[in-house]
């Protein structure tokens, strides 16, 4: 197997042609069929016709996949592997939000403030307090969410490996979703990784600013944040981890983006995401961030023109499906307030407060749910 290419269970020739239950109603069924490294799917019933319903089911026609096994196929680190509970809840959602229904899809918890690193971009710069949320008030959370929902629980920080319960919190997201970590790499060990997927964890999301060592750590503020980013993919793929590596991209790392896709492919990391910097946490206020026209344009002719891994735009489904703040996101912080997204910093509750299904039905009125364009950019 190439590094950074779909993993066999047992060979490919096993797993070639081999057809997935995608989606199954009485009026709409859809099946995900592995043709060589890509993934073909295959819309039928009544309903099948209908754009929205064909954009939605057809999102990963023609795409690569990040994992293929004889029972399940993983599309994406941030999609659950279907056939599955947790991936059934997501489709189900996606049908109802057709009707004007809303569902928390994917809620991100900041679960500390605490970390090593100085991000020049960071989006929850550290207060000073040191906050983290108790335990049992995240258990809790996760345990509300899913009721609502939820099918990607992420964990975030701050550093989320300096949360010693983390273990724990990963345990306790059941079957009806996935969840995943962000880190910038830093107390990732071995131990850890393996700890977090015997608890259950589907995928390590490890950010990135640049391809080469010295731009990253100026960055991050910090010597030695890419040899530890680096070390963090080795053990998360080590102990049977999806691996995505997550780049925020910007006008001075665009340049990069074939040295990015290059990275991936070269460390065995099965996906590569691309997410637009936005004017935020300590990079608020700041004008003249956001791309151009013609930097978009760029964006999306490199992702639609690269082989294996997998790259996610995020900018490219923004302009595809709209803004998903308060829509199918949403995000807490280490104080409990509850956000839009990660990016937007406008509470509109706080979890010690209120129970979460009331802040979420509050967040109804958000303005910008599905506009073409992040609010955030400038």
């Amino acid at each position: 197997m190439n590094p950074g290419q779909i993993d066999p269970e047992p060979s490919s020739d096993t797993i070639t042609g081999r057809s997935y239950p995608l989606y199954r109603s009485p009026l709409v069924r859809a099946d995900a069929r592995l043709e060589g490294d890509r993934v073909k799917i295959r819309v039928t019933g009544p309903l099948a016709s209908l754009p929205a319903i064909r954009s939605s089911m057809e999102l990963f026609d023609g795409q690569l996949a990040v994992r293929a096994g004889t029972e399940q196929l993983s599309l994406s680190t941030w999609i659950p592997p279907l056939p599955g509970k947790a991936f059934d809840r997501l489709a189900n959602s996606r049908i109802r939000a057709l009707m004007g229904l809303r569902t928390p899809d994917q809620v991100t918890i900041s679960i500390t403030e605490e970390c090593p690193n100085r991000c020049s971009h960071c989006a929850l710069p550290n207060s000073g307090n040191r906050l983290r949320l108790d335990p049992n008030a995240v258990q809790d959370l996760i345990s509300q969410v899913l009721d609502m929902g939820t099918s990607l629980v992420i964990f975030d920080g701050g550093e989320p490996t300096l949360y010693r319960e983390l273990p724990e919190l990963v345990r306790h997201v059941d079957d009806r979703a996935i969840s995943t970590l962000f880190t910038s790499g830093a107390g990732f060990t071995l131990s850890l990784a393996e700890r977090l997927k015997d608890a259950g964890l589907y995928a390590v999301n490890v950010s990135l600013d640049s391809p080469l060592a010295e731009e990253h750590d100026a960055m991050r503020g910090r010597e030695g944040v890419f040899s530890e980013a680096m070390q963090a993919v080795k053990n998360a793929l080590l102990a049977g981890l999806l691996v995505d590596l997550y780049v925020v991209v910007r006008r001075e790392n665009l340049c990069h983006l074939e040295r990015f896709h290059q990275l991936a492919r070269s460390t065995g990391a099965h996906e590569l995401t691309l997410f637009e910097v936005v004017s935020t946490g300590r990079w608020s206020g700041r004008e003249g961030l956001a791309l151009t026209s013609a930097e978009h344009a760029h964006l999306a002719e490199f992702v639609s023109s690269r082989g294996a891994p997998r790259i996610f735009s995020v900018p490219d489904a923004y302009r595809r499906f709209g803004c998903f703040a308060a829509r199918s996101w949403m995000h807490v912080t280490p104080s409990g307030e509850v956000y839009p997204c990660s990016c937007y910093p406008e509470s509109w509750g706080n979890i010690m407060k209120e129970p979460m299904k009331r802040i979420w039905q509050r967040m109804g009125r958000f303005p910008h749910k599905g506009k073409k364009i992040c609010p955030m950019r400038k």
